[in-house]
């Protein structure tokens, strides 16, 4: 009995050690996982502090820099941390990565369209994978891996759905600088912009307001998809990638000119603003006759019609028997409907023909609400002859009505209403003038007048500057 309590006490003196050695394992165990976790954590903690540290200089500098370019300060200097990075300017000898070029088209007069191409250069912060950068008046932050570029400050693009304001920050200079301490960056400018659009001494078709059908921006940068975000986050720009070649791509429709002009056979018009019960105010035609015709105004056949994507809508003019008089037939088709789905108006009435061959004249006016318009559709089986006038979609628009044959409630301006609604819903649309073989009118002489409520969105003013600095890093 004696031995085996002995044997018992000594079993348990064993069991405390091995306990002790356990939780002493358990204990280095731990800590050895706590540091292989936390180590990368708090590295990753501090790389992300230093980069909001440069972020912030770069804000800084960013701010000083408008000041230089707009004139308020002839130098500006800004201390800049390095943290064992480096600092490089890039002028557009070193980086023909960063750029920015306006394209102005005019898709029914090629000739007269204009492109300009302007290096934006950069002030580029590097360290390990991580980039921040001044470019375009900006500030951009780029992290190699992490799916993209993002913003830290806008740069100067300022479009308020009317007017783009846009000076292109060009740096010149060439210089650099590392380690582990602070330098100074110093941006000075002469105040003394280039002045690209309007200039009619560069182009006769560089005035405001802007004649051109589209202006493309394409901005060529290692943060492109940045500043592709920032265009998506203003209210009336969207833009697209390239990813390619490295480029964000801007478009924005021109607002055309309205009022009264000289009538040509190319009418353009905007996107006009559905959310509007009647956007379009005044769309008349004051149709003077062409010298040389003893038939005076009294065309066989003259259309204007106007196409977008799938969709057609074609006015008819044409003389009626007797003469002095012109009848009207109003024809709206969208493919996409069906081919075999056509809406056709003929008038009630008909347009006066004023004077005597030569000196005829006759105003025709599609806005016209005591011009009624009789229905009156092909008989083609299958198609539904009102598709257009239901809910708001695609290929429809309000109001939502079932139109029976014959029906004569609809007045000439309910359907220019609705038409070019429908036609102008995927934007500027341009109407040609087709008067058949002997065209009886004289387009110096007539006059066309338009007026509408225009979509917010479309520029109509455009002012590009460029602006020089000249960036010196300073040890």
């Amino acid at each position: 009995m004696e031995k085996n309590c002995k044997i018992h006490e000594c079993n348990c003196g064993a069991s405390a050690v091995i306990g002790v050695l356990l939780m002493f394992a358990l204990t280095i165990v731990s800590i050895s996982a706590m540091l292989v976790y936390s180590v990368p954590m708090i590295s990753d903690l501090q790389d992300s502090a230093q980069a909001q540290k440069i972020e912030q200089g770069f804000t800084i500098l960013d701010s000083r820099t408008s000041k230089v370019a707009l004139g308020e300060s002839p130098l500006q200097t800004t201390s800049v941390s390095l943290m064992g990075g480096s600092i490089n300017v890039n002028d557009d000898t070193v980086d023909d990565k960063s750029s920015i070029r306006l394209v102005i088209t005019n898709l029914t007069n090629p000739g007269s369209s204009e492109e300009f191409n302007c290096s934006f250069g950069t002030i580029e912060y590097t360290k390990d994978n991580r980039k921040i950068a001044y470019e375009g008046g900006g500030v951009w932050s780029k992290y190699e891996g992490s799916g993209g570029a993002v913003m830290i400050s806008p740069p100067e693009f300022h479009y308020n759905g009317e007017t783009l304001t846009l000076p292109i920050m060009s740096i010149t200079g060439r210089s650099s600088s590392s380690g582990k301490g602070d330098t100074s960056i110093a941006v000075s400018s002469d105040n003394r912009p280039s002045i690209l659009f309007p200039n009619t001494s560069i182009s006769s078709s560089r005035t405001n307001p802007v004649t051109s059908d589209k202006v493309y921006i394409y901005i060529k940068s290692q943060y492109y998809d940045a500043w592709a975000d920032y265009a998506d986050t203003m209210i009336y720009t969207t833009a697209t990638l390239d990813h390619e070649n490295t480029t964000a791509i801007i478009e924005l429709d021109v607002m055309p000119p309205m009022g009264t002009s000289t009538l040509t056979n190319m009418i353009k018009v905007g996107v006009v603003n559905t959310s509007s019960p009647l956007p379009i105010y005044n769309f008349s035609f004051d149709l003077e006759a062409e010298n040389s015709n003893n038939n005076g105004l009294n065309p066989a056949k003259y259309e204007i019609g106007a196409t977008s994507g799938t969709k057609t809508l074609t006015y008819s003019l044409a003389k009626k028997s007797g003469a002095n008089q012109l009848e009207v037939h109003v024809t709206y088709k969208d493919t996409a409907a069906g081919t075999e789905y056509i809406e056709e108006w003929e008038g009630v009435t008909t347009y006066p023909v004023s004077g005597s061959k030569a000196d005829q004249y006759a105003t025709v006016d599609f806005l016209d609400p005591a011009f009624m318009m009789i229905y009156d559709p092909p008989g083609t089986d299958g198609a539904s002859p009102d598709f257009s006038w239901n809910t708001s979609s695609p290929i429809s628009e309000l109001p939502d009505v079932e139109i029976y044959i014959t029906n004569a409630s609809f007045s000439m301006n309910d359907l220019t209403q609705h038409y070019l609604k429908l036609l102008t819903k995927d934007g500027a649309i341009t109407f040609d003038i087709d008067g058949g073989k002997q065209d009886p009118v004289d387009y110096e002489e007539s006059t066309i007048t338009i007026n509408y409520d225009g979509r917010p969105g479309a520029i109509t003013y455009l002012h590009v500057t460029r602006n020089y600095l000249d960036v010196a890093i300073i040890n």
